[in-house]
């Protein structure tokens, strides 16, 4: 018996074997927030859709996602936890076999919201998982599951790729939708039963959460510390793809690859996770900050287009994925401490500010790219993780 809630499990509920579990979920289903990302063109190309309106496959899955952040991801600390996640994943699976299917603009672009609703199956795990683990080790636990979730995110856009390349772009989400209906029978026989235990209704649940914003400074500076890194990561990736072609003459399988050098990122959660539990935060999150900075500024290393320039970009890569990876398992760690009772809504809500920040870094991105190239676009990338560091100095 918890204080908020009773967890029907073995002593081992956190378990190596369930700790992977939770993180393979977590990649499998992060992975279909990012598969239609490098897609956009041949999937715009067989709907129909217009070089302008093609940005709306990408944007109506962020709504759905930043939707059901703010809509779903709180019932975690109100249903019962393993029927909560497998409903949502299921509802993703019955969206992408939509996706799969559709042959017209609409339709495919109402599955995408749905699609970004079903991934938030992802922000109920995570907290889930620290409601499993012990104090002491919960940074520990919550950085392994969240490797799981960037390696989702990494290696969605090379897959998709290949996958689209060999086959069709309708074979991923067909597969997608395959292994989300296999991943629901899997989490259904092997996670623990969590009741929280809480009297509010759902309608008071939504309304308590603007005032956790206003009574959590720690909520507040941890989303936009994060909120810093993540608005560059995303910016990185948006223009980083558009220099490969337009400085290199990068095909879309060699940007592909290019995308497999930001999965080494991957092993920054699992360290992060170790470093928090030791009381290392903040430490831990100005060298995270430094990481992503200096990512920015190796891209200036040799002329636009030369070896030295491009290994310049695969470092920065790596760097900025590693400081972007570790700091929001900082984050996990330090608004999972702050109580049981509203794990869930906390999460949700560091999530979408960042996630938010994530979307405009793209958008400027774009735009930023387009009106000075690499100059312009990296200078606000840099600009990003030093805003960051002002505000982490005033801690």
């Amino acid at each position: 018996m918890t204080m908020n809630a009773t967890i029907e499990t073995a002593p081992d509920a956190v378990s190596q074997r369930l700790t992977f579990v939770l993180a393979a979920a977590c990649g499998m289903i992060a992975a279909n927030i990012y598969y239609a990302q490098p897609l956009i063109a041949p999937i715009s190309t067989a709907l129909g859709l217009s070089h302008a309106a093609s940005g709306l496959i990408v944007t109506m899955t962020q709504i759905g996602y930043g939707t059901g952040l703010l809509l779903i991801v709180p019932l975690g600390d109100l249903v019962e936890n393993r029927i909560l996640i497998c409903s949502v994943i299921t509802l993703g699976a019955a969206a992408l076999l939509a996706a799969a299917f559709a042959t017209h603009a609409t339709p495919f672009l109402i599955a995408a919201l749905f699609i970004g609703l079903g991934s938030v199956a992802v922000q109920i795990i995570i907290p889930y998982a620290a409601h499993l683990a012990p104090e002491a080790i919960r940074g520990r636990v919550v950085g392994n599951v969240s490797t799981g979730l960037m390696l989702g995110i990494m290696l969605a856009r090379p897959v998709s790729s290949f996958v689209t390349s060999a086959l069709s772009w309708h074979a991923v989400f067909f597969a997608s939708a395959a292994l989300m209906i296999v991943l629901t029978a899997v989490l259904w026989m092997t996670l623990p039963i969590r009741r929280p235990v809480t009297r509010m209704h759902y309608g008071e649940l939504l309304l308590s959460m603007p005032h956790l914003v206003r009574a959590t400074p720690l909520l507040r500076r941890r989303a936009l510390y994060q909120a810093s890194l993540f608005g560059c990561f995303t910016l990185f990736w948006t223009v980083a793809p558009l220099q490969l072609a337009d400085a290199f003459g990068f095909t879309q399988r060699g940007i592909a690859l290019f995308a497999l050098a930001g999965v080494a990122g991957v092993f920054a959660a699992p360290i992060a996770g170790r470093l928090a539990d030791r009381g290392h935060s903040r430490v831990a999150t100005l060298v995270a900050m430094l990481l992503a900075a200096g990512g920015f500024l190796v891209t200036y290393i040799g002329a636009p287009g030369s070896m030295l320039n491009l290994v310049g970009l695969v470092v920065a890569a790596i760097a900025i994925d590693v400081g972007v990876q570790g700091n929001v398992v900082l984050g996990f760690r330090a608004i999972f401490a702050l109580g049981h009772e509203h794990r869930s809504r906390l999460n949700g809500l560091y999530m979408a500010t960042f996630f938010t920040a994530g979307a405009a870094g793209s958008a400027i991105g774009a735009w930023a790219f387009a009106q000075g190239g690499w100059t312009l676009a990296s200078a606000i990338g840099l600009a990003l993780p030093v805003i960051g560091l002002l505000y982490a100095a005033m801690e």
